[in-house]
């Protein structure tokens, strides 16, 4: 039996015919070798045949998946084994089907029994089936040996050399003897790093030579397994007067018997570099459509000819030095460490070379099917791309189901030296949703800012069939990588350029009238000028905006040059590269046990805060409490937007170690006074078995001579985010109102709110329930006193002095007024006045975002007058949670 085609064997067991079976001996190393886990195991059974070897397996205690693919022998094995409980059998080619019906945990055994010679692509079979172990738990290969199969049989046996292929990569490989057969347990990861080697030296001055990038109809690569021992690719030297494309479609068909026109052959790139010495200068041949059947016409060259996954690509082995560099030229760092190389991107007119697994089409529509389900994608366009677009595609470097993962997993794609993320494809939820708040219309011209293919090519299909999109990245690798995957499966309609996206696209691709959206991919400290300036009226801007170092995607509306928020969606990005990219001020304390950091940008001083945090801790409740998987994230932002002086405490030890309760490698709010510290966190108050159970409260702690002052600020901010802010439903926590200016806009245009100044731009929050006093000073002269006989004020001074100096007034979160007094004593504003007609004077003083006090002083006189807290607008006393008037 050395048929291979699965009619023949649909034939073969529909005939009544059997195959060899399972032996005593193969039934004692099995039981001895792979014992059944305790408390069960779960077994698969691949090539089960009529079932025998499954019915074995659950007799020992396993739960068994036994697979066929030939129905017919799937059909006996069920009526054959129709009292056996345990096995559930499963009509599955486990080489080209989706396995879908596979067990999603794994399996403590998977066994090959007498089949794995009938495999083509075996690497790629082993190696799938090798990450679907437990583990600790083993694949078993049994199968014939070469050296005892008679001549004529030996086709579906194996010699030496390829029973040393079997157990390549594997951790522990243990081969056992079965009455003749070779019995092989595998343990232990199946991933062998993959090494770039060299073939011995070669005679000449220089090498010139062209190697084919073959694809099957599953976006597998072709590889060659050589006698020298490492995969290669189709190729080989040119010959006379013979171009590139010619060369690699001539030794494809010498190699492997596959035939390809030299029009579907596209030389992508030329790679230099040397070979023992020498120059050596090798074509990159993108074969985009071939026939014929694989052989393997030149057996003393290569043992065999394989498909292979992509993502396996890492793990493969040893790869002769110019396939690895050529594997990469097509997908860009599919393969890590490889030796230098220049290398010379052509532009050639390259079709998209389709193929891909049916796997990969039902988790495609799995992804898509949770995005939608999760509300993120309620628009038809957008649906219809997320099941279109091959996510796996512009993610080569992952399997399948890490491409297609529909929660928060994004797919790092580039790295820095330290492990930090340059460059990702976003969890997919994220994208729809980023791409429904830019309202896109068929036919729209987007600008997109941090490149990578997926979301571009998303874009494409909503806007399809006149859309399109430009897509700007600082990175030359991205770049490469982006537009090689973007002509391998876009759809055309994607610009790729490399340049700084925060000077926005280059004016020639800008649309007339500017374009109709713009997305930014990464975390933005900043807005850049020319994002506003390049979008059209009414188009939207949706960016990761930092604030307070928490970041939120916020879809903008350009208005004029004021950009108005309209959505927020929380999230999370690599950080910016270009000319926006910062360095967050942070300071060490207490030998790097604890951190600040200043997320606005400036730090403030901590002269005195080691030996304050060395000091007494003060605690204060809020009496605000909270349940399990309860969201504060407005929390933050609320904090990092409201208070003055406001920084994020890190701490680098167990709470046990240090002088916080803030856990390893986490931090919370925090603010900061004179030798004085204050942070919020949360503790737990309540426990039980159930989450409703648990229960936690916001707890102030503070350090320092101002700490208690400290503190029930935050406590009071904490309280107002609690009254004002929060929601019972954690998708319905209020949002601020956010308006975005340019840098430079005066106070008086500014509308009320708290301002957080950027270096090219200016934030305007105003949150529900918070009276926040107006920057508009100007605005603040015009006002009237309402008292009788007063006329118009002018403002005649601004100063401003240390807010945290004794005496200054400053605005907590709940909106009232407050004073230190230099006995560290508290005050709430009382209103005193002095003067009365048009010669009263009046002062402010309220902390401002910079945490200073502004300190204004109003008297048609132009003379000092005691202390009031309205620096816009004098109405009504202000007195302990009285908030001061808000002003339009």
């Amino acid at each position: 039996m050395t048929y291979t085609a699965r009619e023949q064997w649909e034939k073969h067991y529909g005939a009544g015919k059997g195959f060899r079976q399972v032996g005593e001996r193969e039934r004692a190393l099995l039981a001895e070798h792979t014992p059944v886990p305790e408390g069960g195991g779960r077994a698969l059974d691949v090539g089960c045949g009529t079932g025998g070897l499954a019915a074995y397996l659950a007799s020992l205690g396993y739960t068994v998946d036994a697979c066929d693919f030939a129905g017919s022998a799937i059909a006996r094995a069920r009526e054959e084994h129709a009292d056996v409980e345990g096995v559930r059998w499963l009509h599955l080619d486990i080489e080209r089907d989706d396995p879908a019906p596979l067990n999603d945990a794994g399996y403590d055994l998977i066994m090959l029994r007498l089949m794995y010679p009938f495999v083509q692509d075996r690497g790629r079979v082993v190696h799938g089936l090798g990450e679907r172990l437990r583990d600790g738990g083993a694949l078993v290969v049994i199968t014939p040996v070469a050296e005892s199969t008679p001549e004529e049989r030996r086709g579906i046996a194996l010699d030496e050399d390829e029973i040393a292929l079997v157990g390549a990569g594997w951790e522990r490989v243990e081969r056992l003897d079965a009455d003749g057969l070779a019995f092989l347990v595998l343990r232990g990861p199946c991933h062998a790093e993959t090494r770039a080697v060299e073939k011995r030296p070669t005679t000449g001055h220089a090498l010139t030579g062209a190697l084919a990038v073959v694809t099957d109809d599953s976006g597998r690569v072709l590889l060659g397994r050589s006698r020298r021992g490492m995969l290669e690719l189709p190729g080989g030297k040119t010959t006379g007067p013979e171009d590139f494309a010619a060369a690699a479609v001539r030794e494809l068909a010498e190699e492997t018997g596959l035939l390809a026109e030299e029009a579907d052959a596209h030389v992508v790139s030329m790679l230099v570099d040397d070979s023992h010495g020498l120059p050596r200068l090798t074509a990159v041949v993108r074969v985009t459509g071939w026939s014929g059947r694989l052989a393997n016409p030149e057996p003393d060259q290569f043992a065999r000819w394989e498909f292979h996954d992509v993502h396996a690509l890492a793990c493969a082995g040893d790869v002769f030095v110019p396939a690895a560099q050529a594997l990469d030229a097509v997908w860009p760092g599919i393969i890590p460490g490889l030796p230098p190389v220049v290398s010379y991107p052509l532009a050639v007119e390259q079709p998209p070379v389709p193929g891909e697994p049916a796997e990969a089409v039902r988790l495609r529509q799995a992804m898509a099917r949770t995005v939608i389900d999760g509300g993120w994608a309620p628009s038809a366009p957008v649906q219809q791309a997320l099941r279109t677009v091959p996510r796996h595609r512009f993610a080569p470097e992952v399997n399948l189901k890490a491409a297609y993962d529909g929660g928060d997993h994004a797919v790092i794609t580039r790295r820095d030296e330290t492990g930090t993320a340059l460059s990702s494809v976003s969890a997919a939820w994220l994208q729809a949703d980023m791409i429904e708040h830019l309202h896109l219309k068929q036919g729209a011209v987007v600008f997109e800012a941090g490149s990578g293919g997926y979301n571009a090519e998303l874009i494409a299909h909503v806007t399809a069939p006149d859309g399109r999109v430009v897509t700007v990245d600082i990175d030359p690798w991205v770049v490469r990588r982006t537009g090689r995957f973007l002509t391998e499966a876009g759809s055309g309609r994607v610009t790729v350029v490399e340049a700084d996206a925060a000077l926005g696209a280059p004016a020639a691709l800008v649309p007339r009238g500017g374009f109709d959206g713009s997305v930014i991919t990464y975390s933005c400290w900043d807005i850049a000028p020319a994002w506003r300036e390049q979008l059209a009226e009414g188009g939207r801007l949706v960016l990761p905006l930092e604030m307070g170092g928490y970041s939120r995607a916020v879809t903008f509306e350009r208005r004029g040059q004021v950009l108005h928020a309209r959505h927020f969606t929380y999230c999370g990005f690599v950080r910016d590269q270009g000319q926006q990219a910062r360095s967050i001020p942070v300071v060490s304390l207490l030998d790097g046990g604890l951190a600040l950091r200043f997320e606005h940008g400036t730090a403030a001083d901590t002269a005195g805060l080691e030996e304050a945090l060395r000091g007494p801790r003060h605690e204060l409740t809020t009496g605000v409490t909270m349940g399990a998987n309860s969201y504060f994230g407005s929390l933050q932002l609320y904090a990092a937007t409201t208070l003055p002086a406001f920084c994020r405490l890190a701490a680098h030890q167990d709470p046990a170690e240090g002088v916080t309760v803030i856990a390893r490698d986490r931090d919370a709010p925090a603010i900061v006074g004179d030798a004085s510290l204050a942070y919020v966190t949360h503790v737990q108050t309540q426990d039980g078995d159930r989450p409703e159970d648990k229960q936690w409260e916001w707890v102030v702690h503070a350090f320092g001579e101002q700490g208690s002052e400290l503190a029930e600020q935050l406590a009071a901010t904490v309280r107002a985010w609690d009254s004002h802010v929060r929601a019972d439903d954690n998708d319905r926590h209020a949002d601020p109102v956010l308006t975005v200016y340019p840098a430079g806009t005066a106070d008086d245009l500014l509308p009320a709110g708290d301002v957080l100044d950027k270096e090219h731009c200016r934030l305007v929050f105003r949150w529900p329930g918070r009276d926040a006093l107006l920057p508009r000073l100007k605005e603040a002269a015009r006002r009237r006193a309402p008292r009788a006989g007063t006329t118009e004020q002018q403002v005649s001074a601004w100063e401003r002095p240390d807010a945290r100096a004794p005496g200054g007034w400053y605005l907590c979160g709940d909106g009232t007024a407050r004073r230190r007094s230099s006995g560290s004593q508290q005050q709430t504003w009382t209103g005193s006045r002095a003067g009365g007609g048009a010669g009263g004077v009046k002062e402010a003083r309220v902390v401002d975002r910079d945490g200073q006090d502004a300190v204004g002083r109003e008297g048609g006189d132009g003379q000092p007058g005691q202390p009031a807290c309205q620096a816009a607008r004098t109405t009504g006393d202000l007195r302990r949670g009285d908030p001061p008037a808000r002003q339009a």
